[in-house]
This record gives structure tokens, C-alpha cells and sequence, in this order.
């Protein structure tokens, strides 16, 4: 007669661990390629957000700003 003895347990484990290290692995992929994906920034919306922050002055602004406008 057959019966479980400790390896179909111990084996039995390790195939679950596999297959949600295995989930955890597809997650954390497409969360990268979304996160990517996701945050771009312009560079009119760096040239923003490096004015707003104070980092240049309103002169370099408007400079930056017509050099990003000229090139588009």
C-alpha cells in the first residue's frame, strides 16, 4: 500500500516555493517595465520643474525654454 512519507512533503513544498518565487520574479518584471514606462520627464518638464525649484533664474529659463522650443 502506498503511503506519504516525508519526501512527497519536503518535495511538495519546494514545488510551491518554486512556482511563487517564480510569480514573485513575473511581478516584480512587469512592475519595472511599468515603472519605466511611467516616468518620463520632457525636458521642458525638468526646465519646469528646475525653475519652480530655483535652480535657475528666470533669464536662463526663458533662454532654455526658446532652445527646447526651437528644436522641437
Amino acid at each position: 500500500m502506498w503511503h506519504m512519507d516525508d519526501d512527497f512533503w519536503v518535495m511538495h513544498w519546494f514545488w510551491w516555493m518554486f512556482w511563487i518565487i517564480v510569480a514573485i520574479i513575473i511581478f516584480a518584471f512587469f512592475w519595472y517595465i511599468r515603472s519605466k514606462r511611467t516616468s518620463k520627464e520632457t525636458p521642458l518638464d525638468i526646465l519646469k520643474r528646475r525653475y519652480a525649484a530655483g535652480e535657475i533664474d528666470t533669464a536662463e529659463y526663458n533662454i532654455r525654454k526658446r532652445e527646447l522650443e526651437k528644436g522641437s
